[in-house]
C-alpha cells in the first residue's frame, strides 16, 4: 500500500470549461508516505485514506503544514522522513498557488 501525490492546477479550457491540470508528481516515497501517516488520527491528515484518493484545497493544505511539521519531530526512519519533507515541499506549493488542490492517491 502506497500513497503518491499529485499536485494540480485548475485552468480555463477553451472546449471543456475548468479542467484540472497536472503540474508536480511524487511517487518516488509512497510506501514511505503510507506508513508515516499510519495511526495519524486527528487533524487534516487524519483524513487521507490510504485506499482511495482525497484531495486537499490551498486551506487544507496549509492546515496541513504545522501537522507534517510534527510528524516530523516523531518519525526517525529515514524513508519516512524523506516522505514527509516530499510532502512539506508539496503542501507549500499548493498553499502559495492559487487554484490548486494536492491529491493524495491511494492505493
Amino acid at each position: 500500500m502506497g500513497i503518491e501525490l499529485e499536485l494540480r492546477v485548475r485552468q480555463a479550457s477553451r472546449n471543456k470549461g475548468r479542467r484540472d491540470t497536472v503540474v508536480r508528481r511524487s511517487h518516488a516515497h509512497g510506501d514511505a508516505l503510507a506508513r508515516a501517516l499510519d495511526g495519524v488520527s486527528h487533524g487534516r491528515l487524519a483524513q487521507v485514506d490510504p485506499y482511495r484518493d482525497t484531495r486537499f484545497t490551498e486551506q487544507d493544505a496549509q492546515a496541513a503544514l504545522p501537522e507534517v511539521a510534527a510528524l516530523l519531530r516523531e518519525r526517525t526512519l529515514p524513508s519516512e522522513q524523506a516522505a514527509l519533507l516530499d510532502l512539506a515541499a508539496m503542501l507549500e506549493v499548493c498553499v502559495t498557488t492559487p487554484g490548486s488542490s494536492l491529491w493524495f492517491i491511494g492505493d
